[in-house]
Order: C-alpha cells, then sequence, then structure tokens
C-alpha cells in the first residue's frame, strides 16, 4: 500500500520537537496494539518508526510512550514507515519533562537500532 504524505511546515509549527528514543505501542480502536519506535515528541505530538506501514492521515489512534498513556491522537502524515501525529489533547507540562527527561532510552545507554523492533 502506497503512503501518502501530508507534512507539516515546520514553519507552522506550534512547539518545538526534542529528538528522543523511547519504546512506544499504538493501537486503532480495538486493533492489536503495535510496538513502535518514537523518534521525536512536542507537547502537542510525535513521530515514530512503524514498520507496519498501515497508518493514513486524518486515522485517530492511541498511543502509550514508554509507561505513559494511553494518549489519543490523530495520525496528520505518514512517509516511508514514519508517522507524525497529532495529541488530541497536549501533555501536561510535567509528564513532557518526564518523557523528555527521564524515559529517554539515550540517556541510560539502552537503545536499540530499530530493526530489532
Amino acid at each position: 500500500m502506497e503512503q501518502r504524505a501530508i507534512l507539516p511546515d515546520d514553519n507552522a509549527r506550534r512547539d518545538d520537537r526534542f529528538e528522543i528514543a523511547i519504546e512506544g505501542r499504538y493501537r486503532t480502536g480495538t486493533g492489536v496494539p503495535k510496538d513502535v519506535r518514537i523518534l521525536d515528541i512536542s507537547e502537542s505530538g510525535c513521530r515514530f518508526y512503524d514498520r507496519f506501514g498501515r497508518l493514513e492521515p486524518d486515522k485517530e489512534i492511541s498511543i502509550r510512550i514508554g509507561p505513559i498513556g494511553p494518549v489519543v491522537a490523530t495520525v496528520r502524515w505518514c512517509v516511508n514507515h514514519v508517522v507524525g501525529i497529532e495529541f488530541q489533547n497536549r501533555l501536561y507540562g510535567a509528564v513532557f519533562e518526564h518523557i523528555r527527561d527521564t524515559l529517554d532510552e539515550r540517556n541510560r545507554g539502552t537503545t536499540r537500532g530499530l530493526h530489532d523492533l
């Protein structure tokens, strides 16, 4: 299935993005959860690698960011198995800081490659 690209305009971005490496898991509706690697995050959304590559723009999902969640989000774009989503509700400041500062696997030296997922 060919993925449609609806990429955001970086100049129009509301929040700063932070590069991270966190294991996550998403599901659509009551479907089977799928493990993903979260690549960057902001208070309003994130980008992740989806080896399954079946998501399409405007699809609603729920995602766990490490142990945090589920967080309801909408797929905004998909390109080559990389997905950008917008959270339905912005992450609360303290929760966002916790994700960014303590859950990033690069800070613990346990990052695996994308092919290991």
